[in-house]
Parts: C-alpha cells; sequence; structure tokens
C-alpha cells in the first residue's frame, strides 16, 4: 500500500511539472547561438570620428542615426558595432560611469535621452543586430589628466586604479578594483539593455608599456600582464552568459597574435604582435571559451610582405578549427589599397569555412564609398545572400500579408531564417505577429513592438 502510495504521489509530480514545462521550441532554447554572415559596421564615437557629427542636440543626433542606419542596410550590413563606451564614459543612462562629452562636448552632462536605448530599438527595427562597444581600460586621450574629468568619474573618485603612460590615463589591469568595476560595468548595460552582444576592441595595456628592467617579454612580469587582462576577459564572459545567456560577448584583437620568428605556432609574419605589446592572449581566450566570436584586426592588403591578408586569414581559420568560437574578419578599408581590394579580400574569405563573416573600418570610409568599396561591398552581399535579413523573403509570399498566433511556451526570435542566426528576444504562447514573408521554414514577422524578424513556421498557426 505505501509503495502504491508513493508511485501515485510520483505521478502526480510529473503531470504537474509537465504542466509548467516550456516547450522545447529549439535545441537549446536559451543558449546564445552564433549568426552567419555577419555584415557589420564599427561606429567609432571617441573624437566624434563616425557619431555623432552634432553635439548637445538630441534632434540632430538621433536623425544622424536613422539615416546612417538606412544607409547601412542597404549595403547589406546586419550588425552595428557602436562605441558606447569609448573612454570610461557611457552613452547610455548609468549609474556607474558618467555621461560621454562626445553627446554633449561637457562629460557627466545628460544629453536629454538615452542614446544608446534609441540606437538599440531602431536598429531591431531594421531587423540589425546591436552589438554594444566598449573600451575596457582607456580612461582619457593624450593630453587630459584627473582634473578634466568629470567629478563623479571613478577614475577620479579612485586615483589608485590608475596608471599614466604617454601623457594618457588607463585603468590599471592589475587592480581587483579595475577588474570589477569593469564586470559592473557590462552586467549593468546586460542587464538594463537590449543588446545582442558586447563587444571589446583591441586596447589593453598601453601599446608597449614598458616592463622593469631585467624583464624580458616572456618573463614573470609580462606572463602576470597577460594573466591579469586573461581574468577580466574570463569573468567578463561569465557575467554576461549568468545575467542573460543569449548576449554574445566578441573581441577584435590586433591582427597578429604572434610572429612565427617568436612563437613556431605563430603566423609567418613581421607585424606587431598583440602577445607582447598590449600583453592580449587571444589564443587563451578561444581555446578556454571565453569568448563567442573573435574579429582578428586583419587591416593589410593581400601581397604585403610583413603581413599578408591570406596568410593571417588562414592562420586564424586554424584558431578556431575545433572551437566554439566565431571567426569574423576586421577590413581595414579605411586604408585606399584595402579598400581598392574589398571584393578580392571577401572571395578570400569564402575560402575558409570558418569566416563567418566581416567587420568593416571605418564607417566613413564606407559610406564615402572610399575607393569603390561600398559598391563591391553591397554587391558581394547580394550575389551571395549576406544581407539584410528583411529582405530574403520569396516572393510569392509577400503577396498577401497575414497574422500568425505563436503557439509554443517560448519561441526564439531571430536574426535570420536558421537556428544559426542570433537569438534577439523571444516571444510567449498567444504572442501575435504580422508575417512578412517566408523561407526555408522560417516567417518574416513584424512583433508587435516593432522588430522585424524570424520565427520558426512550426511554431505559428496562420489565420
Amino acid at each position: 500500500m505505501k509503495k502504491k502510495k508513493t508511485l501515485y504521489m510520483l505521478l502526480i509530480l510529473l503531470f504537474t511539472a509537465s504542466l509548467f514545462t516550456p516547450n522545447v521550441v529549439e535545441k537549446d532554447v536559451y543558449a546564445a547561438n552564433l549568426p552567419q554572415n555577419m555584415q557589420a559596421a564599427w561606429i567609432a564615437t571617441v573624437y566624434n570620428l563616425d557619431y555623432p557629427s552634432t553635439q548637445n542636440n538630441m534632434a540632430s543626433q538621433k536623425n544622424e542615426f536613422i539615416q546612417k542606419l538606412d544607409k547601412l542596410k542597404s549595403i547589406g550590413i546586419n550588425t552595428v558595432v557602436v562605441q558606447v563606451r569609448p573612454k570610461a564614459d557611457a552613452f547610455y543612462k548609468s549609474s556607474i560611469n558618467p555621461w560621454s562629452e562626445y553627446l554633449t562636448g561637457v562629460q557627466g552632462k545628460n544629453p536629454g535621452y538615452d542614446p544608446m536605448d534609441f540606437m538599440i530599438k531602431e536598429a531591431h527595427k531594421r531587423g540589425m543586430s546591436f552589438h554594444a562597444w566598449l573600451n575596457p581600460y582607456r580612461v582619457t586621450m593624450p593630453g587630459s589628466g584627473i582634473s578634466s574629468l568629470s567629478k563623479n568619474h571613478p577614475a577620479r573618485l579612485h586615483p589608485d586604479w590608475v596608471l599614466k603612460y604617454n601623457d594618457a590615463l588607463y585603468y590599471n589591469p592589475a587592480v581587483e578594483g579595475v577588474k570589477k568595476h569593469i564586470v559592473d560595468t557590462v552586467v549593468e548595460i546586460v542587464k538594463k539593455y537590449d543588446v545582442d552582444a558586447i563587444h571589446f576592441d583591441d586596447y589593453f595595456y598601453p601599446s608597449n608599456y614598458p616592463l622593469p628592467q631585467g624583464q624580458g617579454k616572456d618573463g614573470s612580469v609580462a606572463n602576470s600582464r597577460r594573466q591579469n587582462v586573461n581574468d577580466m576577459v574570463k569573468r567578463v564572459g561569465k557575467a554576461i552568459k549568468s545575467t542573460k545567456k543569449n548576449v554574445l560577448f566578441g573581441i577584435s584583437p590586433a591582427g597578429i597574435w604572434k610572429n612565427k620568428e617568436s612563437d613556431a605556432t605563430g603566423s609567418n609574419t613581421l607585424g606587431n604582435e598583440c602577445y607582447y605589446s598590449v600583453f592580449s592572449d587571444t589564443r587563451a581566450w578561444i581555446k578556454n571559451g571565453w569568448i563567442d566570436y573573435i574579429v582578428p584586426q586583419i587591416y593589410w592588403e593581400t601581397g604585403n610582405k610583413a603581413a599578408d591578408y591570406e596568410t593571417l586569414v588562414k592562420w586564424w581559420s586554424n584558431e578556431v578549427k575545433g572551437t566554439k568560437v566565431k571567426l569574423y574578419i576586421g577590413q581595414g578599408i579605411y586604408k585606399n589599397v584595402v579598400a581598392n581590394q574589398i571584393d578580392t579580400q571577401l572571395q578570400i574569405n569564402k575560402k575558409y569555412s570558418q569566416v563567418g563573416g566581416s567587420f568593416y573600418f571605418s564607417l566613413k570610409d564606407l559610406l564615402s564609398d572610399k575607393t569603390n568599396c561600398k559598391d563591391k561591398i553591397k554587391a558581394f552581399n547580394q550575389n551571395k545572400s549576406q544581407g539584410s535579413n528583411t529582405n530574403t523573403s520569396n516572393k510569392s509570399s509577400q503577396n498577401k500579408v497575414k497574422t500568425g498566433i505563436v503557439t509554443a511556451s517560448v519561441l526564439n526570435v531571430r536574426s535570420g531564417p536558421g537556428l544559426n542566426y542570433s537569438i534577439l528576444t523571444t516571444v510567449s504562447r498567444g504572442a501575435r505577429v504580422t508575417i512578412l514573408g517566408s523561407k526555408n521554414g522560417w516567417y518574416n514577422v513584424k512583433l508587435s513592438s516593432g522588430r522585424v524578424a524570424w520565427v520558426s513556421m512550426s511554431y505559428v498557426k496562420v489565420n
């Protein structure tokens, strides 16, 4: 009798649990699925390089960003990487870092709106991903000291966190308070904003920051510096995933890890080695899976004697092979020689299956069509279906607009028609979506929020 009662109670528990368990919509519903065919543009805000061109003018800044997005989308760019923390400040409402001076001309001054919230919503309306680009350590540009910072700037409140080199200030990567501050900064963004990724650039320790006398580039001090950076990267990656699993973490290092003359496993090049110059061990980040994607800045042309383009693409492809880290290539179209041969470089990328797309620098050079690079990139995207996610629907399914109702408990909303595209958000059972088109078992839909994206046909009932 006791055994029957125990079995009965167990069956009730299992039945009850099934009532509250979400449908398994896809494999690993909440895991970050890395996007394929990334076509991204870096938008630099430091010195107002790319944006905004006017300060202290909300309407002008909004209009300018919208225009830039529309131009990028027409080229086939599906991801914007916006520098929201150019120098330990913020293009967003923060309780940790002061407002950026590049918004108003005065650090700490409220611009009257939340620029990042606005930018994310505008990007998502167009089916574009938004990566929040942060420089983790830079505090000032050369020529500016502590007194130039706003009164509430963390570096001013904690001068022991700061080191000075070449007339500029940086957070000291060895300080525990700095590591925690960077993690807290990232977590604040991930919690408060609908970002698709956190993105770091190529600056870590100040470039060629001198070692103490008697220390070598592979000595104890150099190794401890690399460990400091590694610790920060590892902690940031872990913090992102524990906050929102679907948010990606990517880093764009300099294009050379080590030259072959320094390490037999390095690339057959003779350029600046990020392992030594800024103490960043990119191999460790990849092999340990601390990041989701890497974007080496291979800013050289094919045939360059010191750093041939394809030599480096091949080397980085081998680095990520067998790992979960996705590889994209940083394309230096700010250089005339690279902009001129960008079509050749994109064809080279296609030869290597590990390459999942490109990030272009700079935005100004892309939009100004330096040596016809914009038209070449647009043609490449159109020919290889690597452009706008919202323009890939079958014509036959666009003739009549229909409404669908989500039937799954939790349904992933993706940036493109397939499991390899990134998860932008989720919707619940009963949600209504406007069906704009379809492709390969996926609906191109417009959500109630206005966002345009993709969902699996299997979990949408058409009215």
